[in-house]
């Protein structure tokens, strides 16, 4: 891999050394499907940066990390620059200072891979509405993380400047959940009367979960508290049972049906890296998240 930092540059000078460390190493800018704009804080960067690379394993792409630094200091702009074997794509982090971490837009625009999608990613704090965000302007696809604590509340007010392209990873944490559901209900089982979702007091994903549940199946379906770790479990009340999915560790879950034995299957947790690269296969707006997302709003108190 090679490493270039420049200081006090500017967007064209970044992107003419982006081409002369292409040149050198004899990689082309070929093979890229999309830059990623990940929008971060300086502590977040780190652990930021390291899932976007192990995403781009999937989807190669050009990476631009932007950190806003201090707004009182005069303007500047570093990079430092990073193409390689160990690096599917390029990697350029931009670090911001004075006024120019009010127009980042105009630093990264620049930077952006010709006839290629888009996507931006908050992995922190996020605009209430990405779509109107400078940065978010840019993308056609905007990533969101309402992780604990407020997630709800951040869920609420995504739902409510929600705009066609935005996602959260709150819902890409739940897609093997959907999944299994989903599969449970290729055979019949007959109508769901209620059903509760299990999970650690404040984490995002589990009223996301229970929304989509109430929309799909017409039936009211609500979250209690679990010891966790995350989701716990998923049970609903049919007309001769139950259907239930009940995850004891953090790699595997029973499922049990009426008239059924039960069944062991696969549902790890997953970190980051795996949910973004979930996100990133898919370009366009998701329906079936906006409609969650917009019940959860709508059933939220406060």
């Amino acid at each position: 891999m090679t490493s270039f930092m420049l200081t006090d540059t500017t967007a064209g000078k970044i992107s003419a050394q982006l081409t002369h460390l292409r040149h050198q190493m004899g990689a082309p800018a070929i093979g890229m499907v999309l830059t990623l704009v990940v929008v971060c804080d300086e502590r977040d960067q780190y652990d930021s940066l390291r899932s976007a690379t192990e995403a781009a394993r999937e989807h190669p792409s050009r990476i631009l990390v932007v950190i806003k630094r201090e707004t009182d200091e005069p303007n500047r702009l570093d990079a430092e620059l990073r193409v390689g074997e160990s690096t599917p794509g390029e990697v350029v982090v931009l670090r911001l200072y004075g006024e120019l971490t009010a127009h980042a837009d105009s630093v990264v625009s620049p930077l952006l891979l010709p006839d290629t999608p888009v996507v931006a990613w908050w992995p922190g704090e996020a605009p209430d509405v990405v779509s109107k965000d400078p940065i978010g302007m840019l993308a056609q696809r905007r990533i969101t993380d309402a992780k604990s604590g407020d997630g709800v509340k951040e869920l609420v007010t995504r739902a409510r400047g929600y705009a066609g392209g935005d996602t959260d990873l709150a819902w890409a944490r739940i897609t093997p959940w959907r999944s299994l559901l989903a599969a449970a209900f290729d055979q019949q089982v007959g109508r769901v009367r209620k059903g509760v979702v299990e999970a650690l007091a404040g984490h995002p994903s589990a009223p996301l979960l229970a929304a989509w549940l109430t929309e799909r199946l017409g039936a009211p379906v609500k979250v209690v508290e679990s010891a966790g770790p995350g989701l716990t479990s998923v049970r609903l009340t049919l007309g001769d049972g139950e259907l239930s999915v009940v995850r004891s560790d953090s790699r595997q879950a029973t499922l049990s049906r009426p008239g059924r034995p039960d069944r062991h299957v696969a549902l790890a947790r997953r970190q980051t890296p795996e949910l973004l690269a979930e996100e990133l296969r898919r370009l366009d707006s998701d329906e079936i998240y906006e409609a969650a997302v917009k019940k959860l709003a709508r059933s939220h108190k406060g």
